[in-house]
């Protein structure tokens, strides 16, 4: 048997109102998309910033060439390796700058003593514009000289060669950039 209660406020509702009291009103179309769109753009943009810093923590990204960002005094990173095919020979006409790459201090001087009594005439020694470095470095910019950097490798044992146009401004043949895997002389 069904009972019976007294009318109250929400039995005398209008129609037009499909809902009455706690209830909310129905929502708008598509609202729902709203958040779908917001979602999904931030997601495209996590992801691009995650590939961007990947490829930056990886050295693949250049940012050098855009305008502001690049700084004058930075080293290069060279881009490509040389197999050495030439004989290995000693040139003193050859000049040769020697740059401190290393967290240590009188690197540059060091090896610039090395390579003079090993025949080299060294022009002039500094530092780089970084000192982590990993390994020791030798530049030289034409293909003819790739004797003369096997040479140089050959006075600085570990050392690789790399052909790059890199220090041709320095006005010597052969750039060093002395690494973090340099060990000085003891003595």
């Amino acid at each position: 048997m069904a009972r019976k209660f007294a009318k109250d406020r929400f039995d005398t509702h209008t129609h037009a109102l499909d809902r009455v009291g706690a209830h909310r009103a129905p929502g708008k179309r598509g609202r729902g998309w709203v958040g779908f769109w917001w979602a999904l753009g931030a997601t495209v943009l996590l992801i691009a910033a995650g590939v961007v810093g990947i490829f930056a923590i990886n050295n693949r990204l250049d940012f050098s060439n855009i305008p502001g960002l690049s700084s004058a005094s930075s080293t290069p990173i060279p881009t490509e390796t040389v197999i050495p095919t030439a004989e290995p020979t000693v040139d003193p006409a050859l000049t040769v700058n020697v740059l401190n790459g290393s967290a240590n201090d009188g690197v540059a001087a060091s090896v610039s003593d090395t390579l003079t009594a090993a025949g080299w005439a060294v022009s002039g020694t500094g530092n780089a514009s970084t000192d982590t470095e990993p390994s020791t470095v030798i530049y030289y910019a034409d293909a003819s000289q790739e004797g003369a950097a096997r040479g140089l490798a050959a006075s600085l044992p570990g050392s690789k060669i790399v052909v790059s146009a890199v220090f041709v401004d320095s006005g010597a043949a052969l750039t060093v950039v002395v690494g973090n895997d340099y060990v000085l002389p003891v003595g």
